[in-house]
Order: structure tokens, then sequence, then C-alpha cells
């Protein structure tokens, strides 16, 4: 028999004991709620009959007293009469389970009815001035009054209801103590009941117990265990357990050994990858350094060369429209320079724009690997209040409603940090919903267990939403998820996750299509890390400019670039004041106006 039957067995005796203990104690207490419930019905009885007795006397009262004092004009109202006719009704509804109180509220009635018609014949004397009739009426009435007999009706009726109530009592005294008596039968039958079967089990169970603790403590210490025990129970299985686990550990201690060496040899065989990695970091970076600098030049050549095609077609327009042509050759040569060569200098110019943003995108992704960070105190709710003030324009364009939680301080990078929440409240205000009005909501999220290290952020809002099928590449670079609705190259979620990642966090998103988006981070307590000794960090947050011909003056502000946030990329609010133009972008202008200007 398994060990969990017989614990199962010594388990279901007592309970069946207490169970049928319980059932005769409930019962006790059903009977003495019955019984109280109809001592309240008996007096409740008792004082409707006295409310049946009490307008008959006033009524005999107010009789005799118009007798004596020879009042023809009084009347008994016959309202008192329905009204004590409705009281019986109350009193014999009171009485319906018992038919004997029901016929003597029969008797009560017929009592009263009599009463009212000995009233009803005073009163016609009396309104008729027959005082001699009264007097002799009432001497002949005096030994058998029928208000005596309406009140010896109702006196009856109240006796044997009392003679019920003091029977009901007594069964309520009776439940309650048979109540207590099987509690207490209860109690001691279970205490004695749980006593017995915690000896019988304990008694087949503990020798054998012993010899497992015993087992186990030698498998703890590298021992040879003791023999196995007898039995087919989970015990008996347990120990045969304990023996196959003391001979694996045994195999596992030989496999351990050639484990190690072997990742002695990968150890090295990483550290060989590792330096090729870097050295392929490297040569990727000089790549896109190279073909930054490469496309640089052809591009503002195009760009200006396209302004100089512009003014030229201005020219050609002017000398057209001083020429001698006639109207039908001059209307084609207008059209042919404004519908076909100026659409495509239009296309050619955005898409010499495109290309620029594109080259500026991939060196800031080169470049984010390189910035160095300085880890501080970081109050985020300065910081988030401060990049919400500098993006007050297009809040308010918007017609958006930013509300900022209470935010606890972290530890990072400032201005690291700043590019952030700058990246993520700019895609929730260029990703709302233009049909209603737009909410966002910054605040914290309790970490998970085991996790009090990490502070978690979100960036919350009611806007378009994300396809559900896009949600795994939207952190990738140059991925749009919405790319009609703002512009920019697709990278400012990809530099977001790459920051939040070097401060040791994680961002991650929850998304609904047409209801709106949460962006989730996780940064470091300020509380839960040690702060360097001073030498440690090299100082401020600086940009290792490899000779790429940029201006790298605004830090990591290029890491940035005004992307358009929900399809990767950065938030376009970064371009009125918190991010610096594109280096190549505002190449192209100022060789654009020099070419005009020449």
């Amino acid at each position: 028999m398994r060990l969990t039957t017989k614990g199962l067995l010594l388990i279901a005796i007592p309970a069946l004991f207490e169970l049928t203990l319980l059932s005769g104690i409930v019962k006790a207490e059903a009977d003495a709620e019955a019984a109280e419930r109809w001592s309240q019905h008996s007096q409740e009885v008792l004082e409707q009959a006295g409310r049946v007795l009490e307008p008959v006397l006033i009524e005999s009262v107010q009789l005799r007293g118009a007798v004596a004092a020879a009042d023809t004009a009084f009347s008994t109202p016959v309202s008192t009469w329905v009204d004590i006719d409705q009281r019986i009704d109350r009193l014999a509804e009171l009485v319906a389970d018992n038919p004997a109180q029901v016929e003597r509220a029969v008797q009560i009635r017929q009592a009263v009815q009599n009463y009212r018609q000995w009233s009803d014949r005073i009163q016609d004397l009396l309104h008729s001035g027959r005082n001699g009739e009264l007097t002799d009426r009432f001497r002949l009435l005096t030994g058998s009054d029928v208000l005596d007999r309406v009140r010896a009706q109702i006196t009856a009726f109240q006796t044997e209801e009392r003679r019920l109530d003091v029977l009901r009592v007594t069964a309520a005294e009776t439940a309650r103590a048979q109540q207590q008596t099987l509690v207490m039968a209860a109690v001691v039958g279970s205490i004695v009941l749980v006593a017995l079967a915690v000896w019988v089990f304990t008694r087949g169970v503990r020798g054998r117990l012993d010899t497992l603790s015993d087992n186990a403590s030698r498998l703890a210490g590298n021992e040879p265990l003791a023999p196995l025990t007898s039995g087919n129970d989970e015990i008996a299985r347990l120990d045969l357990t304990l023996h196959q686990i003391s001979q694996r550990l045994i195999e596992a201690e030989r496999l351990r050994v050639g484990f190690q060496a072997d990742l002695a040899r990968r150890a090295d065989q990483l550290a060989q990858i590792n330096e090729n990695l870097r050295q392929q970091t490297q040569e990727n970076e000089m790549f896109i350094h190279s073909v930054s600098h490469d496309l640089r030049a052809p591009l503002v050549n195009l760009q200006g060369f396209s302004r100089e095609l512009d003014h030229a077609c201005d020219d050609l327009r002017e000398l057209v429209g001083r020429s001698s042509l006639s109207p039908e050759a001059r209307e084609h040569v207008n059209r042919v320079v404004d519908e076909d060569i100026g659409v495509a200098l239009r296309y050619l110019q955005t898409a010499v724009l495109r290309a620029a943003h594109i080259i500026d995108a991939l060196l800031r992704l080169a470049r984010v690997g390189r910035v160095e960070y300085r880890s501080q105190r970081v109050n985020v709710q300065e910081l988030v209040q401060r990049v919400v003030d500098a993006m007050h324009g297009s809040i308010r364009a918007r017609n958006a409603t930013v509300s900022v939680r209470p935010l606890p301080a972290v530890w990072g990078d400032p201005t690291a940090l700043e590019q952030v929440f700058a990246n993520l409240v700019g895609n929730a205000l260029n990703y709302l919903d233009p049909t209603r009005d737009g909410k966002v909501e910054v605040g914290t999220a309790p970490a998970p267990p085991g996790v009090a290290s990490l502070q978690i952020f979100y960036v919350r809002d009611n806007g378009l939403g994300i396809p559900e099928v896009a949600l795994p590449r939207l952190f990738q670079a140059f991925q749009r998820m919405h790319g009609n609705v703002a512009p920019g190259e697709g990278i400012g979620l990809a530099l977001v996750r790459r920051m939040v990642e070097r401060h040791g966090g994680r961002v991650w998103v929850e998304s609904r299509e047409g209801e709106g988006s949460t962006f989730y981070l996780s940064l470091p307590d300020a509380l839960a890390v040690v702060p360097q000794a001073p030498g440690e960090s090299d100082g401020a947050l600086v940009v290792q400019d490899e000779g790429d011909g940029e201006d790298d003056s605004a830090g990591s502000g290029g890491d940035n670039g005004g992307d358009s946030g929900r399809d990767s990329g950065a938030a376009g609010e970064a371009r009125e004041g918190f991010i610096p133009p594109s280096p190549l972008a505002e190449a192209l202008r100022r060789a654009g106006g020099a070419i005009d200007r020449g």
C-alpha cells in the first residue's frame, strides 16, 4: 500500500467522525434557531391578541359614557369595527399552522360580532330616547355581559399561546444543551482520533525515515550509502532514488574533470573569437566612415547642381516668355520645364536629403558604442520634466496632454537618459491618433519579485498603436511601422535599446493597434548601486572623433538624430533645440546656398 494511501485512510477516519458530529451540531443549531423563532412568534401572537381586545374595551367605555350622559348623538364609527375585523384576520394568519388556535380566533370573531349587535341595539334605543328600556337591558345583561365573553375568548386564546411559548422555550434550551454536548464530544473525539492516527502513522514509518535521512546525510557528505530499505511505498522509492543519485554523482565527477579541460580550451577559442569580433567591428566602423566620406561630396554636388538647375529653369521660363515662339510652343516648353524637369528635380532633392539622413543614421549607430558614459545619480523627475518642457510646442500643436507621475532617481549617464526619454516621449506625440484627444503618461511600474535593484519606467500613449506582427522587429534599425505619419530613418528605437542595454537595463513594448502603446525600460536603482571611487571614471560624456569630418561638439546629441520614433526612429521634437541639425544635411544646405549665390 502506498504511503499516501495509508495517510489518507488515517485522515479519513477522524474526518468521518468529525463530519458526523458536525452534522449533529448543525441540526441542533437549526432546531435551536427554529425554537427561538417560534418563541418570538408566540410573543407576536400575544401582542396581536391584545390589539384585538383594546379597541373593543375603548368602544365599551365610550358607549357606557354616552348612555350615562344620555348622549343621543353618540355613534360608533364603522371604521372601528373594520379595524377590529382586520386585526382578527391578522391574528388568524399568525396561528394558521395551529388549527386549535384558528378555531379560537373564529370564536373571538363571533364574540366580537355579538358585542357589536348588542352595541348597535343600545345605540338605537339611545337615539330614540327610550331610557327606560336602556336601563332594563343593562340590568338583564348583568349576568352574561357580551363584553365579558369577548374578554374570556381572548384570555383563553392568550393562555393557550403562552403554554405553547413555554414548550417552545424549553425546546430551544434543550437544543442548545444538545449542541454544547455535541461540540464538546467533537473536540474531545477529534483530539483522541488525531493522536491515535499520528501514533499509528509514525510507528510504521519512523525507523525507515531515520534510515532515509541517514542516507541523505551520507549522500551530502559523499560517503557510501546504507543498503536499500524494503517495501514498495514512497520511502522505498525515494531511498532507491538516493542510491541512483549517488551513482550518477560518481559518474558526473568523472565527466566534470573532462569538461573542465574542454572548457579551458573553449575559453581560449572564445577569447580569440572576441578579438576577431573587435577587429571586425573596428573595420565596420571604418567602412561606414569611409562610405560617408566618399558619398558626402557627390551628395553635396547633386544638391548644389539641382539648385542650379532650378535657377536655370527659371531663366529658361523668362527667355521663353520673351521669345517669339507661338503660344502653343511656349506652353509646351513651360509644361516640360514645370511638370517634367521640375518634378524630376524635386524627386532628386528629396532623394539626396533622404540619402544624407541615412548616412547620418549609420554614423550615429557606429558612434553609439564608442560613447563613454559618466555614471552618476540622475534625478529622473527633473530630467523628464525638462524633456516635456522642451517639447511644449509639439504638445500644444497636437492638442495633447502629458502627465508625469513621481519618478525615482536612477544610476546612469544623464545625457544618454535624456535622449532615451526624449525619443520615447517624442514617439508618443508623433503617433497620437488625430481623431481623439492625445494623452501621454510617464510613470513607474513595480519591479518583478527578486529584482529590487532595477526601476521600471513606462511611457504610455493612446495613439495609433503597433500591429502585433511588427512588434518582434520594432527595435531593429531602419524599421518603420507608420512611415507616412512622421519623418525619420528608423533608428531611434534601436539607439534607445543600445543606450538602455549599456546601462544594464532592458526595453520592451506592449501595444494594441488602434488603442495605444506602452514602452517599458528598466534602469539601475540609484540606491542599489555603489558609486565608483574617484578616478575610476574618465570624466564627462565624450564622443571619440576618428576623423570622419563631422562636428561632434554636440556630445552624444548626435545619437538621437530626430528620427521618427514609432518606426524605430527618434522623437521629431528633438529638432526643436534638443539635438543639433544633421552635419551632412547642414553641409548640403550650405553647398546649395553657395551655388545659388555663385
